[in-house]
């Protein structure tokens, strides 16, 4: 990446932490993932599984994230809500589930997944909500024709009551990276998924990129994204984390 690339990366990222955050929240918790995904998403992973359906992913639940391990690139199923190595239990709490791009390369709790733990969380879309007079409205978020390739980070926590020799020790989990929604056309929250394009996934897992040079990517990557996305009103049947249907993201009329 050229240094005028790099510069110009971090004086968008300087000016993000400057801004006011009006909601002061990050992206709401809930996104898509579909048997459809995998289809859509052909170069992140070759021979793709098909993913089960579940229209309404909520925090806790284990998703799929494609990460690369020892040069070869796998499909791990982390549960969603970062859990550091270093907590004694998984009642501790924080455990967040985006980590902001402005802070991820140098928060203690994310740094070092950034630097060597970075995944892509395939999705559908994603819901976010906006305040109406007759309360809070949800919204489907995709990009038209095809899915997203959200940026992540994957952690594992050793589970003190089992072996160390015991494969199932390790508990994965994950936290989605989220940008400034400022940029995205329409929107609905004033945070959204940092996402790549198929030009960028090479580059993203692959762990000899440098922090400072996959910061840099991510905000470019997920710019282009953000500019070609679309929104809908849906039923609000997606508060509950019962509802996991396709009809979630079927528009309203």
């Amino acid at each position: 990446m050229s240094g005028e690339s790099w510069s110009l990366a971090r004086a968008v990222l300087a000016l993000a932490r400057t801004r006011p955050d009006e909601h002061n929240g990050d992206m709401c918790g809930r996104f898509v993932v579909a048997r459809a995904t995998s289809d859509l998403l052909p170069s992140l992973l070759e021979g793709f599984p098909e993913l089960a359906d579940n229209f309404n992913v909520a925090p806790t639940t284990p998703v799929p994230a494609v990460r690369e391990r020892h040069g070869e690139r796998e499909l791990a199923t982390p549960r969603w809500g970062f859990v550091p190595p270093w907590y004694p239990d998984l009642k501790k709490r924080p455990q967040p589930i985006n980590a902001r791009i402005e802070t991820v390369a140098t928060s203690g709790m994310f740094r070092k997944a950034f630097a060597s733990g970075r995944c892509v969380i395939p999705a559908l879309g994603y819901y976010e909500w906006s305040e109406t007079e007759n309360g809070k409205q949800p919204h489907f978020i995709h990009e038209p024709g095809g899915a997203l390739a959200m940026a992540g980070i994957v952690t594992a926590w050793p589970d003190p009551a089992k072996e160390e020799d015991d494969p199932d020790r390790w508990i994965l989990s994950t936290a989605i990276i989220t940008r400034d929604a400022h940029v995205a056309p329409g929107e609905v929250h004033d945070r959204m998924p940092a996402c790549l394009t198929p030009a960028g996934y090479d580059a993203w897992l692959d762990g000899d990129l440098v922090p400072d040079d996959a910061l840099a990517l991510l905000d470019e990557e997920s710019l282009e994204v953000a500019h070609g996305l679309a929104h809908f009103e849906v039923s609000k049947d997606v508060n509950s984390v019962r509802n996991r249907g396709p009809q979630l993201i079927d528009p309203l009329p």
